[in-house]
Protein backbone atom coordinates (compact mmCIF):
# COMPACT_ATOMS: atom_id res chain seq x y z
CA UNK A 1 0.00 0.00 0.00
CA UNK A 2 2.75 2.46 0.92
CA UNK A 3 4.37 2.05 -2.49
CA UNK A 4 1.13 2.99 -4.27
CA UNK A 5 0.69 6.08 -2.07
CA UNK A 6 4.34 7.05 -2.65
CA UNK A 7 3.87 6.71 -6.41
CA UNK A 8 0.71 8.88 -6.24
CA UNK A 9 2.65 11.61 -4.41
CA UNK A 10 5.60 11.33 -6.81
CA UNK A 11 3.36 11.81 -9.86
CA UNK A 12 1.37 14.66 -8.35
CA UNK A 13 4.39 16.49 -6.94
CA UNK A 14 6.31 16.22 -10.22
CA UNK A 15 3.28 17.45 -12.15
CA UNK A 16 3.77 14.31 -14.26
CA UNK A 17 0.38 13.74 -15.87
CA UNK A 18 1.13 10.29 -17.28
CA UNK A 19 2.57 9.07 -13.98
CA UNK A 20 -0.33 10.58 -12.03
CA UNK A 21 -2.91 8.87 -14.25
CA UNK A 22 -1.05 5.55 -13.99
CA UNK A 23 -1.02 5.76 -10.17
CA UNK A 24 -4.81 5.66 -9.77
CA UNK A 25 -7.57 3.14 -10.38
CA UNK A 26 -10.33 3.55 -12.94
CA UNK A 27 -12.26 5.18 -11.46
CA UNK A 28 -10.62 6.92 -8.53
CA UNK A 29 -12.88 8.45 -5.89
CA UNK A 30 -11.81 11.95 -4.88
CA UNK A 31 -12.88 14.43 -2.23
CA UNK A 32 -11.70 17.98 -1.96
CA UNK A 33 -12.95 21.51 -1.44
CA UNK A 34 -14.54 21.62 -4.90
CA UNK A 35 -16.44 18.36 -4.74
CA UNK A 36 -16.47 14.60 -4.45
CA UNK A 37 -17.08 11.58 -6.60
CA UNK A 38 -15.53 9.09 -9.00
CA UNK A 39 -13.34 10.37 -11.84
CA UNK A 40 -11.26 8.70 -14.54
CA UNK A 41 -7.44 8.60 -14.48
CA UNK A 42 -7.41 11.19 -17.29
CA UNK A 43 -9.66 13.48 -15.27
CA UNK A 44 -7.34 13.01 -12.29
CA UNK A 45 -4.33 13.98 -14.43
CA UNK A 46 -6.24 17.03 -15.63
CA UNK A 47 -6.83 18.03 -12.00
CA UNK A 48 -3.10 17.67 -11.29
CA UNK A 49 -2.38 19.99 -14.22
CA UNK A 50 -5.08 22.57 -13.40
CA UNK A 51 -4.45 22.73 -9.66
CA UNK A 52 -0.66 22.74 -9.69
CA UNK A 53 -0.90 21.34 -6.16
CA UNK A 54 2.07 19.85 -4.34
CA UNK A 55 1.45 17.62 -1.31
CA UNK A 56 4.53 16.88 0.80
CA UNK A 57 3.90 13.94 3.17
CA UNK A 58 4.62 14.71 6.84
CA UNK A 59 3.16 11.75 8.75
CA UNK A 60 1.74 8.34 7.87
CA UNK A 61 -1.15 6.67 9.69
CA UNK A 62 -2.05 3.12 8.55
CA UNK A 63 -5.70 2.33 9.27
CA UNK A 64 -6.13 -1.07 7.60
CA UNK A 65 -4.64 -3.19 4.83
CA UNK A 66 -6.23 -0.89 2.24
CA UNK A 67 -6.54 2.45 4.05
CA UNK A 68 -3.85 4.97 4.99
CA UNK A 69 -4.09 8.56 6.16
CA UNK A 70 -1.21 10.84 5.20
CA UNK A 71 -0.81 14.27 6.75
CA UNK A 72 0.64 16.63 4.15
CA UNK A 73 1.82 20.18 3.55
CA UNK A 74 -0.07 21.47 0.52
CA UNK A 75 1.07 24.32 -1.71
CA UNK A 76 -0.35 25.78 -4.91
CA UNK A 77 1.24 28.05 -7.53
CA UNK A 78 -0.74 31.04 -6.19
CA UNK A 79 0.02 30.20 -2.53
CA UNK A 80 3.47 28.89 -1.70
CA UNK A 81 2.87 29.03 2.07
CA UNK A 82 2.23 25.43 3.15
CA UNK A 83 -1.23 24.52 4.40
CA UNK A 84 -1.44 21.38 6.53
CA UNK A 85 -4.07 18.92 5.22
CA UNK A 86 -4.61 15.16 5.45
CA UNK A 87 -5.67 12.65 2.81
CA UNK A 88 -7.39 9.31 3.26
CA UNK A 89 -5.99 6.90 0.66
CA UNK A 90 -7.59 3.59 -0.34
CA UNK A 91 -5.43 1.22 -2.36
CA UNK A 92 -6.35 -1.83 -4.46
CA UNK A 93 -4.18 -3.79 -6.89
CA UNK A 94 -1.25 -1.44 -6.39
CA UNK A 95 -3.19 1.71 -7.33
CA UNK A 96 -4.84 4.49 -5.36
CA UNK A 97 -8.61 3.99 -5.72
CA UNK A 98 -9.62 6.84 -3.40
CA UNK A 99 -7.93 10.08 -2.36
CA UNK A 100 -10.11 11.97 0.08
CA UNK A 101 -8.51 15.26 1.15
CA UNK A 102 -9.67 16.79 4.41
CA UNK A 103 -8.64 19.96 6.24
CA UNK A 104 -6.93 18.22 9.16
CA UNK A 105 -5.57 14.94 10.48
CA UNK A 106 -8.38 14.36 13.00
CA UNK A 107 -11.10 14.66 10.31
CA UNK A 108 -9.18 12.33 7.99
CA UNK A 109 -8.63 9.72 10.68
CA UNK A 110 -12.30 9.86 11.70
CA UNK A 111 -13.38 9.30 8.09
CA UNK A 112 -10.84 6.50 7.56
CA UNK A 113 -11.96 4.64 10.68
CA UNK A 114 -15.60 5.00 9.63
CA UNK A 115 -14.78 3.63 6.16
CA UNK A 116 -12.89 0.73 7.73
CA UNK A 117 -15.84 -0.15 9.96
CA UNK A 118 -18.31 0.11 7.07
CA UNK A 119 -16.18 -2.24 4.96
CA UNK A 120 -15.87 -4.70 7.84
CA UNK A 121 -19.64 -4.98 8.16
CA UNK A 122 -20.46 -5.55 4.47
Amino acid sequence: MEQAVNEWHAGVNAGDLRRSAASVGDPVVVLGPKGAGPISPDQFADWVKRSGIRLVPRSWHPVSERLMVVEEDATWPENQSPTRVATVFRVADGKVTAALRLPDLRSALDLAYLCREMAATE
